[in-house]
């Protein structure tokens, strides 16, 4: 029964978001211009390194990540997974007892990661766009869904994450300087994409800037309970039960 759960969340990964790295072919000069201007506008390579942790709820799925120790936390209903991003080891409880099992503990612990991986690029992908084996084109100017004009970047991966077959089209609008929709593409050769998105309604958290709508014309879509504390207890780490949103 947890894997059927955590097997439907899967079908939401479409993005990709990993510390592996290679080399990629150079963004052209424009498109990694217009990148840097993004990234100083939501708080630069300073902000996003000295932000240690994150919290925020994706498609009823709450989480809190300790960038800086690799921790991540991860919850839906009484399942709790916890897991060290960079071992994919872990621990899983389930209506708060530890699972023993160590084959189901296993496959969940594996799936738990690849949710971190999508379920943190729906949040951070902006400060992504200057990673290792990330290679950006500007593909001109064009109006968002809302009528903003804004420069169209695209973005592919060389062997990095997950699924380094994605491609994705963002808009980055001309007068925020702000990526303000995001086109997701599941094979950098697709004519059409998967999704189009907004990707809007910033705020700030910390030193950094990030949005929580994703919505568009055809459904609503929001990251909600975001957050960016400056310390939290371990026992948010620890606990076998769900926890109070930061």
């Amino acid at each position: 029964m947890l894997l059927k759960i955590l097997l439907g969340l899967l079908l939401l990964c479409l993005s990709m978001f990993s510390p592996a790295v290679t080399a990629a072919q150079p963004s052209d000069a424009r498109a990694n211009s217009i990148a840097q201007q993004v990234l100083k506008n939501i708080g630069g390579e300073e902000g996003w390194n000295k932000t240690r942790y994150l919290a925020w709820t994706f498609n009823d799925q709450y989480q809190v990540w300790d960038k800086h120790q690799n921790r991540f936390r991860w919850e839906k209903d009484s399942l709790i997974v916890i897991i060290d991003t960079n071992t994919k080891e872990g621990k899983v409880y389930v209506e708060g007892q530890e699972l023993q099992d160590p084959q189901e503990k296993q496959k969940l612990l594996e799936r738990v990661y690849t949710l971190w991986i999508n379920n943190s690029y729906w949040l951070v992908m902006p400060f992504k766009l200057q990673d290792s084996g990330v290679t950006l084109k500007h593909l001109g100017e064009e109006k968002t869904m809302d009528g903003a004009p804004a420069d169209v970047l695209e973005m592919t991966f060389e062997k990095v994450g997950l699924t380094p077959q994605n491609k994705y089209k963002l808009w980055v609008d001309q007068q925020k300087g702000l990526i303000t929709q995001w086109a997701f593409f599941r094979n950098v050769e697709d004519a059409e994409p998967t999704f189009t998105r907004r990707w809007s309604n910033y705020k700030d958290y910390g030193k950094i800037k990030l949005a929580s709508d994703r919505s568009n014309p055809q459904s609503d879509f929001e990251l909600f309970h975001i957050a960016a504390p400056t310390k939290v207890p371990d026992k948010v780490f620890n606990s076998p039960k769900p926890i109070n949103k930061l």
